[in-house]
């Protein structure tokens, strides 16, 4: 099971910092033309970065405090965070009719919904 939450934390990671790195540092302009993007036409290209980093600091949440050994308790604590912002992903998209990214979000959730429970509960770390 540990290995399992570990391989699920490091592909959330990996999804979450591609997203990081997109909103981050692609323009509001390319990300708009974009498949799944276009929620970003209308929405100030100060937020969509801010939603950048917030993912980026996901990433490092889902795996650096558990593997340097360091209030690994952030683990599921930033996986609980991932699943309240698929929430607003799935909301967005779903309001645009894009219902094949809202069935993305669902699964990028279910995921991170596993690592909460794994991390918090069967699997913890323990000091």
């Amino acid at each position: 099971m540990d290995l399992v939450l570990w391989i699920g934390a490091g592909l959330l990671a990996a999804v979450a910092l591609t997203g990081g790195v997109t909103k981050t540092f692609v323009p509001r302009e390319k990300l708009a033309v974009a498949p799944g993007g276009g929620w970003t036409a209308g929405i100030d290209p100060g937020l969509i970065k801010a939603l950048g980093v917030l993912e980026l600091l996901a990433a490092l949440g889902l795996v650096l405090p558990a593997a340097l050994g360091v209030a690994p308790v952030l683990v599921p604590v930033t996986a609980v965070c991932w699943v309240l912002l698929m929430i607003g992903a799935m909301i967005t998209h779903g309001r645009l009719g894009e219902f094949r990214f809202v069935a993305l979000n669902v699964v990028y959730l279910a995921l991170a919904a596993f690592i909460a429970w794994g991390r918090f509960g069967p699997e913890a770390f323990t000091a």
